[in-house]
């Protein structure tokens, strides 16, 4: 089974366990975590997600069998590519808190699956690398989206376009991880973030992430201020 799935209290933590593939996405690996993530989103005993990898790496990107086939067939399909982000957007998509414990390299769909969460952690052997211009392919799923919004134009252009490597400790200094923290360290870490959110009420924590994915994009302060307010009177009845 390329992913292990445990249940510490009421946080989820899904490990990439496909250590010979340095935990790449493949078919199989994709429908484990679509699988894993939907069954939790409706789990009243689920409160949080934890994401990280078996050593020694966090996500090595698309497994290399399904992106020579899609090269051999002119580049693919729109939707067997699509396939391959299925992996981590049923992560950005789902309405629960969710932390990436990054334990080693992040390349290409592994750094866009780290991207999907709410928060990185990132540990001191993280390495971020959009690795896909490197193969000859633009970045896709949403990466040079997400990357941009995390650290600005600047450093996105250094990593994704100039091809620069982001080491743990400097990910949290430029904002793309919350924090770096020593290895043996990081799955602790993340379980004692992860398991804070996960005690709030489900109802709290599903609104708060929706207002936090919402208001950046309300036409004013105002309109922001009003989605606050709605979700706050409801709140107070919870």
């Amino acid at each position: 089974m390329p992913l292990r799935v445990e249940h510490h209290d009421r946080v989820l933590v899904l490990t990439l366990d496909d250590p010979g593939k340095r935990n790449a996405l493949g078919g199989e690996m994709v429908e484990q975590i679509v699988a894993a993530v939907t069954e939790a989103n409706t789990d009243d005993g689920v409160g949080a997600i934890v994401v990280t990898g078996a050593p020694p790496a966090f996500c090595s990107g698309a497994d290399r069998s399904n992106l020579d086939a899609l090269h051999t067939n002119r580049g693919g399909e729109p939707g067997e590519v699509r396939n391959i982000y299925d992996g981590f957007l049923v992560v950005r998509d789902s309405p629960l808190p969710t932390i990436a414990a990054v334990n080693g390299p992040a390349v290409g769909a592994g750094f866009n699956l780290a991207m999907c969460c709410d928060m990185i952690l990132a540990g001191e052997s993280a390495r971020f690398a959009p690795g896909f211009t490197k193969i000859g392919i633009h970045p896709g799923g949403g990466h040079t989206w997400m990357l941009e919004r995390a650290v600005g134009p600047q450093n996105a252009a250094a990593i994704a376009l100039f091809g620069e490597t982001v080491e743990g400790r400097r990910a949290a200094e430029i904002g793309l991880a919350w924090r770096c923290v020593a290895d043996d360290a990081l799955l602790d870490e993340a379980l004692a973030l992860a398991t804070r959110a996960s005690e709030l009420s489900r109802d709290l924590a599903v609104a708060l992430k929706a207002t936090l994915r919402e208001v950046p994009w309300q036409p004013s302060f105002e309109a922001a201020l009003n989605t606050e307010l709605d979700r706050q009177k409801r709140s107070f009845g919870a």
